[in-house]
């Protein structure tokens, strides 16, 4: 210890120095102050000892000759075992100066090798000479380094191996590092991984030696598109067995790991405060990003992404969002004719994730890479950048409703309500255009769920639609204040074919009278059909009149002019001022929807009309022939 302090003493010395402390202005690793506490073995200073032990972060075990080298195994390691720390242990083989016929080599080999094979708390081993003042520096670097880089979390000696956990870190690295999703490290991708990790270009020749070296292991891990997934890791295998492993933390830190090898929460949860009343969307950013991802992944250029493409996507994660598996990703959201997952549907998902979400989205931005995804290889961005937060929204009073101001929102929220078998989970399905198939059995929809799509205003507007069943969930969420907070429009669906469907609307409003705080459509589903009188006290007309409200609108899933509901529900999403239950007073319907449903009347009129003149012309042309 006193060599520590650059003086070797000849003459007899204490038992034990006083501490001695090494600031952080020294160059130590991660600028850390490095207290050194000297001991006595003796055994009436064993309680002061082991005092000592318990507080200690790394122990400096060192011995000199047979007698002290015999007591690292039979006392030493199973003493500290004994107090139950587990901390480092850098082993030392002082004295070197007086047996220079053995060489460190044999030392090593003989000596601290079987020591170290029995106990895996030894973290590294040295020879030293404090009368030399050989490596003496280097010994008290190792014990800093034990702390600040420790090997146990990283490499298995017993094994010589790295650990599982270590492995699944620099895969995952690997993973973000290749670009292009070829499985190789291009040079180019090395360099931008050199760069951003350590802060210097690599020069040809580095790049050279690291592959050389690979291909001395084994040729298979270099080839001419680059260093593969398991080259990589075997780089970084021999970082750890030339003691290098400062190195890899290096690169497990830049990717934001922690000493456990796990990602550090502040990196899957950022700070990102949203204020009440608002919403969280993809920025311009964020889309970009996923919309990358998508072309990168979709190796094959079919315009989907395969369950394969999707498993490998998602490598990085611990898989599929939760939420996204309770509602049947990927039946809820756009395919195509195989049954993929569409550019589209891919980014009205995010764009759902992130409205319903965001700290799944922020976590899943950070899996994904999202903080290294910039072209510049020194720049880092927070996966906050992804987001943006919408204007506050609130609900107006019930004097101004019909006055509310547009939403400044991109997505939108629709609860879709009404009796079972009413033709909801069918218009579901053709809002994600798939064709409702039918079905000789009716199967209710016990869970909710939510088909998610983009709506195009006229004008070329995108909106991200969300159209939610409840099912049996219904009453629960309807109860639930802050479920409907988040919803912008509630979509009343009956079926005009079926006597009884209607009726439980009405019971429906009544049990929740805080519905009418919320802009609504009355929809009749199943058009198609014989339209049959409703078993209530008041007709569906009747009853949208007595409200103040707009006529229920007539459709089919049959019908191709379906597709205009769903624009017409983003509308009213967006400018609800016109939906709002305004009274029980016949004929108070907003004058500028009562305008354009007499005006589409109107058209509707005037076509019948047109159509039977032209058969009246028809047949008088015939009797005149």
């Amino acid at each position: 210890m006193a060599a520590g302090m650059d003086v070797f003493v000849t003459t007899k010395i204490q038992p034990t120095l006083p501490q001695i402390t090494i600031p952080p202005s020294i160059g130590t690793p991660e600028n850390a102050t490095t207290t050194i506490v000297d001991t006595s073995a003796l055994p009436h200073q064993r309680t002061e000892l082991n005092k000592e032990i318990r507080k200690s972060n790394v122990i400096l075990l060192v011995y000199s000759d047979h007698y002290s080298y015999e007591r690292v195994a039979l006392f030493w390691m199973p003493h500290f075992r004994s107090l139950a720390v587990n901390v480092p242990v850098v082993l030392c083989a002082n004295k070197s100066d007086l047996n220079k016929a053995v060489s460190t080599d044999q030392v090593v080999e003989e000596e601290m090798l079987p020591v170290m094979a029995e106990f895996k708390e030894i973290d590294s081993c040295i020879r030293t000479s404090a009368r030399e003042h050989h490596n003496i520096n280097e010994v008290f670097f190792l014990c800093q380094k034990a702390v600040t880089d420790p090997i146990a979390p990283l490499f298995d000696s017993k094994i010589s191996a790295l650990k599982p956990a270590c492995v699944s870190a620099l895969q995952r690295i690997f993973y973000l590092c290749d670009k292009d999703q070829d499985g190789y490290l291009s040079d180019e991708e090395l360099r931008h991984f050199q760069s951003k990790c350590f802060g210097k270009p690599l020069s040809h020749l580095d790049l050279a030696a690291i592959k050389s070296a690979l291909q001395n292991y084994s040729p298979e891990l270099v080839t001419e598109q680059g260093i593969s997934r398991p080259g990589f890791v075997q780089l970084n295998k021999l970082f750890a067995e030339k003691g290098r492993h400062e190195t890899i933390w290096l690169v497990l830190r830049t990717f934001h790991y922690t000493d456990s090898l796990s990602l550090h929460s502040s990196f899957l949860s950022p700070k990102f405060d949203v204020p009440p009343n608002s919403s969280v969307e993809l920025s311009p950013a964020g889309y970009r990003f996923f919309v990358d991802l998508f072309l990168t992944h979709d190796q094959d250029n079919d315009g989907g992404l395969s369950p394969s493409e999707l498993s490998t996507l998602f490598a990085p994660t611990p898989g599929l969002p939760s939420q996204w598996l309770e509602n049947g990703f990927p039946s809820c959201t756009v395919r195509n004719d195989a049954g993929y997952v569409t550019l589209q549907g891919w980014l009205a998902q995010w764009s759902m994730t992130a409205f319903t979400s965001h700290k799944t989205t922020l976590a899943y931005l950070a899996y994904l890479g999202f903080d290294s995804s910039l072209p510049s290889s020194s720049t880092l961005r927070p996966s906050t950048d992804a987001l943006t937060i919408t204007k506050p929204r609130k609900r107006p009073p019930r004097s101004s409703r019909r006055r509310a101001p547009p939403v400044c929102r991109t997505v939108l929220e629709a609860f879709v309500l009404g009796a079972s078998h009413s033709g909801k989970s069918s218009l579901l399905s053709t809002f994600l255009s798939r064709p409702a198939a039918p079905s000789p059995t009716y199967s209710p929809s016990l869970q909710p769920y939510t088909a998610v799509n983009t709506v195009e205003l006229p004008g070329g507007k995108q909106v991200t639609l969300l159209l939610s069943e409840l099912g049996d969930h219904e009453s629960s969420i309807l109860a639930n204040q802050s479920a409907l907070d988040k919803c912008d429009i509630l979509l009343y669906a009956y079926d005009s074919s079926d006597a009884e469907s209607f009726s439980h609307i009405p019971l429906l409003r009544e049990k929740y009278p805080h519905l009418d705080e919320l802009p609504a459509l009355f929809v009749a589903l199943k058009a198609d059909k014989d339209r049959v009188k409703q078993n209530c006290e008041v007709q569906p007309e009747e009853y949208t009149d007595q409200l103040g409200m707009q006529k229920p609108l007539h459709v089919s899933v049959a019908w191709g002019s379906v597709q205009e509901l769903f624009v017409r529900v983003a509308e009213v999403g967006l400018d609800p001022g016109s939906t709002f239950v305004r009274g029980e007073g016949k004929g108070q319907r907003d004058e500028g929807v009562e305008g354009r449903m007499g005006l589409w009347i109107a058209v509707g009129a005037v076509g019948v009309v047109a159509a039977a003149f032209v058969g009246i012309w028809r047949r008088m042309s015939g009797r005149m022939e």
